[in-house]
This record gives C-alpha cells, sequence and structure tokens, in this order.
C-alpha cells in the first residue's frame, strides 16, 4: 500500500483496534482531533508525550530566539542607517506591540475557538508579531499540549453526547423510521 505508514496498515488489516495493542477501535464513538506535534497522544498521555511537548518547548523557544536575533540585526540597520531615532523607536513600538497582540491572540487560541472566516484584516499584525506567538506556544507548552484543554473538553462532551444518543437508541427498542402521527395501525389477523 503506497503512501500509508505501518501503523495504518495494522489499523486497516485489523479493524478491532487503533492499530496499537490493547486499546479498541472507536469506529461507533466519536475520535479526539490530532494537535499539531502531538497528533492523538494528548488523549492518554503516550507515544512520547513528554517528549513531543519537551521538544516543542526547546523548539519554539529557540525560534523566538532566532527571529528576536533577527528583529535585532534588522534594528541594528535602521541605528546604522542613521534615520533618526524617532523612526528606530516608532518601529520598536510597533514590533512590540504586534508581538503582545499576536501572543493574545495565540493564547487566546488554546482555550477558544475563533469563529470560521474570523479574518479581521488583522492577519499582518500578526505575521509582525510572529514572536509573540511563538512565546505563547513556548509557555503553554510547559504545562501541556497547547490546545489540549479545549480539545479535551470538546472531547468528553461528544463522547457524552454520544453515550447519550446510543442509551436512547438502545431503549427505542426498534429500528427504522417511525411511524408517522396520526397513521393508524393495521389490524391484526
Amino acid at each position: 500500500m503506497d503512501g500509508v505508514s505501518e501503523d495504518q496498515q495494522t489499523a486497516i488489516a485489523d479493524p478491532g483496534t487503533d492499530g496499537r495493542p490493547g486499546i479498541p477501535s472507536q469506529d461507533s464513538g466519536p475520535r479526539p482531533e490530532p494537535i499539531r506535534f502531538f497528533g492523538t497522544t494528548w488523549v492518554e498521555h503516550d507515544g512520547g508525550y513528554g517528549w513531543r511537548r519537551l521538544g516543542v518547548s526547546v523548539g519554539s523557544l529557540a525560534a523566538a530566539a532566532a527571529g528576536a536575533f533577527v528583529l535585532r540585526i534588522g534594528f541594528q540597520g535602521l541605528g546604522d542607517a542613521d534615520i533618526g531615532t524617532f523612526v528606530t523607536a516608532i518601529a520598536f513600538v510597533g514590533f512590540a506591540l504586534c508581538s503582545v497582540l499576536a501572543f493574545q491572540r495565540t493564547w487566546r487560541g488554546f482555550s477558544a475557538r475563533r469563529p470560521a472566516g474570523d479574518s479581521d484584516g488583522t492577519q499582518g499584525l500578526y505575521a509582525i508579531g510572529f514572536v509573540g506567538a511563538l512565546l505563547a506556544y513556548f509557555v503553554r507548552s510547559l504545562s501541556e499540549a497547547p490546545g489540549e484543554d479545549l480539545r479535551r473538553t470538546e472531547y468528553a462532551e461528544a463522547r457524552a453526547r454520544h453515550a447519550a444518543r446510543a442509551e436512547r437508541s438502545g431503549k427505542a427498542g426498534r429500528a427504522g423510521k417511525p411511524k408517522p402521527k396520526g397513521a393508524k395501525r393495521k389490524p391484526r389477523r
């Protein structure tokens, strides 16, 4: 099977498990949503979850440091261009403000979903403040996978809805289409 990993082949070959020994398939219920860099390891904290968190922490901090270094070189270029302290100060305040906004937006995204199509024209500001977004990722990954709490809450709610739906359908006692209201029953012979 081209393009299919060994884990996926195992899951295809053995539909009774999720490709991991002893873990039953959840074909009938909701599946957890994967998180970038973590997949679904956040559910059971297995599959190298701790190492992934460490990697994300170190990686995001290193990327933020590299970004800050590049910004420093840019500001040094502004200073060498001798354009004046006012323009340099405006650029510095602009980058700092964009970083704060990007940090805040990223942090809020870990606990609440943004509505679909939420492009309010500030994408450029958040791109300029990439250091703030990376720092938010770093801080959050110290305690959990970024977005884990939101996904865990949504997953628990989906499982509860599924269990309630399954319980209701089990009590109904019959499958198929219900009889329309007002329809008369056929007499038995």
